[in-house]
């Protein structure tokens, strides 16, 4: 069994206060969970309007499929409109 850990850092430059940030952020977290099959949540910068870090975890038995759903998770969200993907980090376990 394999653990896969992601972490990606966003900027949101259209929110203008943390109830704009909470609306792009959770549609965001949404959709990762209902069309990738991943935990995700957001981890860091709860206080910043503009700025999100969130975690995403996959389990799996080969690390193979795993780097697959992670490579298919950062370009998912490179093509949002309203994030930008600032940074992201992958660990596998």
């Amino acid at each position: 069994m394999v653990i896969g850990v992601c972490e990606v850092e966003l900027y949101i430059p259209n929110a203008l206060s943390l109830k704009d940030k909470r609306r792009y952020l959770q549609g965001l977290i949404k959709r990762l969970r209902n069309n990738f099959n991943a935990s995700v949540a957001e981890i860091d910068y709860k206080d910043k309007w503009q700025r999100a870090l969130i975690g995403i975890a996959c389990i799996d038995e080969k690390q193979k499929e795993i780097d697959i759903r992670f490579s298919e998770i950062i370009s998912y969200i490179s093509r949002e409109r309203d994030l930008e993907l600032v940074d992201y980090s992958i660990e596998m376990f």
